[in-house]
């Protein structure tokens, strides 16, 4: 067996659903943490993405190791953290250690077995190969995958409130540390009006205009605090903004109750006049814009 810790992982492009359909397999996306998992004497380590060892976070998935009998393994999947719903959410596992949840470990990809690597085998191989490897446990799953009919996927995932589909090219090999086309990660979008409360600093090439918005929405006659949005500004949007802004500075915080630390240092606020139209991924269950997007002004 060649590869040894820490291995890099293969990752994917953002992008749509491929047009030559029937060359594709497609995975749910799982929203979590990606971890790399190296069974070998009865022992499970875990190494997260930029090659932390993170086995002591998760000691209810050491019986993983037990589940292959003695056999050596390296294993790719996503750490979750489910909610009620039995949907993996991010801000769960954020949460892990503070409200004592447990993880889950769904695997989606082998690549290596004993002492042979497995990284050259084309994906539909590979995934034959986890699937007999392991089978579902309390804490960990190989979730299913199919071939073709992506958008029938892409869809279900819309209904169950999932991030959205992983697409990995048939007959394809895994490259660890490369960022393929081979596999692309198609995401769901929402749309969303927030209130603008405040901007915090820019810095670099934005040290004359603004780092990020600051946003919210109302409850009542109280706005409550949504997060912040940092992208999808062009330069000149940016200064536009800011002269805009320059007019509606107040002193006080218009948030209620004000927003956590982080947000609220060097912030910047102003009337919450303007509100902001956005694409993002999901509110969080704190009501916070996650992965947001500017697009435009409600009333440019």
């Amino acid at each position: 067996m060649n590869l040894h810790w820490p291995v890099v992982p293969m990752r994917a492009t953002l992008g749509q659903l491929p047009p030559d359909d029937d060359g594709w397999a497609y995975e749910i996306k799982w929203d979590g943490y990606r971890t790399i998992a190296f069974v070998e004497g009865g022992a499970l380590r875990l190494q997260s993405s930029n090659s932390i060892d993170v086995s002591a976070r998760y000691p209810e998935l050491q019986p993983l190791a037990a589940e292959l009998g003695g056999q050596r393994a390296i294993l790719d999947g996503e750490l979750v953290v489910l909610d009620e719903r039995g949907r993996p959410r991010f801000e769960l596992i954020q949460r892990k250690e503070m409200d004592h949840l447990e993880a889950a470990y769904f695997v989606f990809d082998v690549l290596a077995i004993d002492r042979h690597d497995t990284i050259a085998l084309p994906y539909e191989e590979r995934r034959r190969l986890v699937r007999e490897l392991l089978d579902d446990g309390p804490n960990w799953q190989v979730p299913a995958h199919r071939v073709g009919d992506g958008r029938a996927l892409l869809d279900a995932t819309v209904v169950q409130e999932l991030e959205g589909v992983m697409a990995k090219r048939l007959g394809t090999s895994y490259r660890p540390g490369a960022r393929s086309k081979d596999w692309r990660k198609v995401k769901n979008r929402q749309q969303a009006d927030v209130v603008i409360g405040g901007y915090s600093p820019g810095t670099g090439n934005r040290s004359n205009t603004f780092g990020s918005l600051l946003v919210g929405r109302w409850d009542g006659d109280r706005l409550a605090f949504a997060g912040g949005v940092g992208t999808g500004f062009t330069q000149r949007r940016l200064e536009e903004l800011k002269a805009r802004f320059d007019q509606l500075r107040i002193p006080e915080c218009p948030f209620d109750p004000p927003p956590p630390t982080a947000y609220r240092r060097g912030a910047v606020w102003i009337r919450p006049e303007l509100v902001a139209h956005v694409e993002l991924t999901e509110f969080t269950n704190e009501g916070y814009v996650r992965q947001s997007s500017f697009i435009d002004l409600v009333d440019p």
